[in-house]
């Protein structure tokens, strides 16, 4: 009989690493699952922040290989009437609340598998904490699914996920309008305009991009295209406009966060006379 693959469960949590509450969830996967690898997406998501999390998990998962198991605890809801649920996607399963997290991640597709966590028998304990479901209903959900049970045994099955949507950029003739998603802790400004709709409506035409302090005129190949200390726009491994700076930090430079507006307007071609 050939070896079976040892687990994979990846962490994405809101939870930082000063206090217990990251290790406690790796206590209950290993007395689960003690074979299994645990790896660390992030646990610096901004408190709450459902969005943010969506966004690094979506960036993250193509990377990992099939088989792997998502615990994402960013939970603003524990403890309410929100559901806990588990699914599979692909060759991918995925644990955490129903608050549109994972709907963010999935985009149009649907869950090829989706139950709710609802059988007490397979969480840490049947009466668990209202604050820290991370702890007491989805990492044994996770742990018990690399253990090697089905989704169908530790849930209920349901329809569909509740509902968030990306806000997309808005684009025309004339400009796009969109606005940063994320900061990175190198203060690099990812923005929501990918490469495709940027190129496919300037259609090589002269353009400015006005965000935060500065206008940019030219995107660049990378960091180091400029000065140091200089500002640039470019694409980043993500395939989104950035706003960065050469060995510094784009969003303390140039008053930069999270929700700030981006215009990009196109140089109309002149009309020949």
């Amino acid at each position: 009989m050939a070896d079976q693959p040892i687990p994979l469960i990846t962490l994405t949590t809101d939870f930082g690493t000063r206090d217990a509450y990251v290790a406690a969830m790796k206590g209950v996967l290993l007395s689960l699952a003690p074979q299994a690898r645990l790896v660390d997406i992030t646990h610096e998501i901004r408190p709450q922040d459902v969005m943010e999390a969506a966004f690094v998990l979506r960036e993250a998962v193509p990377y990992f290989p099939p088989g792997t198991i998502h615990l994402v605890v960013v939970d603003p809801g524990v403890g309410t009437a929100r559901r806990a649920v588990a699914l599979r996607h692909g060759a991918h399963w995925f644990v955490g609340p129903d608050n549109g997290l994972f709907t963010l991640v999935l985009g149009t597709e649907r869950p090829d598998e989706l139950v709710e966590l609802n059988r007490p028998e397979f969480w840490r304990t049947p009466t668990p904490s209202q604050t820290f479901h991370g702890r007491d209903i989805f990492a044994p959900a996770a742990g018990h699914l690399a253990a090697g049970r089905s989704l169908q045994e530790i849930g209920t099955p349901l329809e569909q996920l509740t509902t968030l949507r990306w806000m997309e950029p808005s684009a025309s003739n004339e400009s796009i309008h969109g606005w940063v998603v994320h900061v990175d802790r190198f203060g690099n400004c990812i923005t929501n305009v990918s490469r495709e709709l940027f190129e496919r409506y300037r259609a090589g035409r002269p353009f400015k991009c006005y965000v935060g302090s500065t206008p940019f005129t030219q995107v660049q190949p990378t960091y180091g295209a400029v000065a140091h200390g200089e500002a640039l726009l470019l694409f980043g491994s993500s395939d989104f406009l950035e706003i960065a700076v050469n060995g510094g930090n784009a969003a303390e430079l140039l008053g930069i966060r999270q929700g700030t507006p981006v215009h990009i307007i196109f140089e109309q071609k002149p009309s020949r006379s």
